[in-house]
């Protein structure tokens, strides 16, 4: 038989990260490809108290269906938590429980865009939100980041030539792929021109909390006086991405039409995560829990810039990073990008293309992303020393 796919589907390709991770499961290759946080990371004997006391004092609970817009002691606490720590949210905003970040950016696609309208993101940008993007068949134009965050004359001029813009996708702290941190500068220039030009933000922050050097910087949210500013916010990289529990803080109207989108998704995202979340935070010691998360990864980012310097200068150069998970190298002019990952992959280390960030993955790249904190030390100075040695024989 002939299968016949929806357009919406026909042109969208498997997320190249995914197709890496292929090479990735032989166990003689050193993955630098995923986004996975530390083994080191996860707050298991804490988790497993938790769900044992859930399961012997209210099991229904946790196996009932429940309401769409989630855990109500969740909701509350993570809103009084955001405004008080952060100042975040305001009496015009709501929030929505969603299963993982990924399904926001499905969601706040599926009801703010028509087909054929734009999203302005950065350029690289996280491939994921683009392919939810793309799954609407939404038009993308990328705009480069700079080392302090997206270029806003480019932005501008972005704006200028795309009318029918819905909203500007960007990750502020230690973007994902590139993990450059914006400025505030330029947060209060990307929201002057939001305002400007009568679009919305989707503010995407996954790696907030996991700044171990620099400034602490508000969020673009804070700023938010219009209601033109929608926050992503996640637990995968500070609690467990397994139990896929993230949360949207959003105009009201917004987060009723998202919230509609969830309940013919998936109904509600899994109350046994979410209660497991929820007895995480207010029962534990969660700030010493963040604090312990950034010991582990200052210290991994560090190891992973030295061996860099140690084995990859002059002829790889890498954006310096305060926080997140990533960093973002560049290979010397001339050479193929394309053809290094292949040979990176034949030498027993996986990287990820710098194209696979692009809104158009044709666009050619000299850059390509490595991830530090899931590999062991002995794993990292293993693969780095590869591509070291790698680059050396061009």
């Amino acid at each position: 038989m002939e299968y016949k796919f929806s357009d919406r589907t026909n042109n969208l390709k498997p997320s190249a990260i995914r197709e890496i991770f292929k090479y990735a499961a032989d166990p003689t290759v050193v993955s630098l490809s995923a986004g996975n946080p530390s083994p080191d990371a996860f707050p298991i004997k804490e988790l497993e108290e938790i769900s044992a006391r859930l399961f012997k004092e209210n099991p229904i609970a946790l196996l009932q269906y429940s309401v769409t817009e989630g855990y109500a002691p969740l909701r509350a606490h993570i809103k009084e938590y955001m405004k008080s720590k952060y100042d975040i949210g305001s009496d015009s905003d709501d929030i929505l429980i969603t299963t993982g970040a990924q399904q926001i950016m499905d969601f706040a696609t599926k009801s703010l865009v028509n087909e054929g309208e734009v999203i302005i993101t950065e350029a690289p940008s996280f491939i994921g939100s683009l392919n939810s993007f793309r799954a609407y068949n939404a038009k993308l134009v990328g705009v480069p980041v700079e080392s302090d965050g997206m270029n806003t004359e480019l932005l501008e001029k972005a704006l200028k030539e795309n009318p029918n813009t819905k909203f500007i996708y960007t990750i502020p702290n230690f973007q994902n792929p590139s993990g450059v941190t914006m400025s505030l500068e330029k947060r209060k220039k990307v929201y002057e021109l939001a305002k400007k030009y009568d679009v919305l933000i989707l503010e995407d922050n996954p790696y907030g909390d996991l700044r171990y050097s620099g400034e602490f910087l508000p969020a673009i949210k804070t700023l938010d006086t219009d209601g033109r500013v929608i926050y992503a916010g996640s637990f995968s990289k500070v609690i467990s991405p397994g139990i896929r529990v993230a949360y949207v803080i959003a105009p009201a109207p917004i987060i009723q039409k998202m919230t509609v989108c969830k309940q013919g998704s998936d109904v509600h995202t899994n109350i046994w995560s979410q209660m497991l979340c929820y007895e995480y935070l207010t029962k534990y010691d969660f700030e010493a829990h963040l604090e312990r998360l950034r010991t582990i990864y200052r210290k991994k980012a560090q190891f992973a810039m030295d061996l860099l310097d140690k084995y990859c200068a002059p002829e790889i150069t890498y954006n310096k990073i305060d926080g997140g998970l990533f960093i973002w190298c560049t290979l010397p002019e001339g050479v193929d990008m394309p053809e290094f990952v292949r040979k990176a992959i034949d030498n027993k280390v996986c990287v990820v293309p710098g194209n696979a960030f692009l809104t158009d993955e044709n666009e050619s790249s000299d850059g390509f992303r490595i991830n530090f904190s899931t590999p062991t030390d002995e794993q990292l100075e293993k693969g780095i020393k590869a591509l070291g040695d790698l680059i050396k024989s061009y």
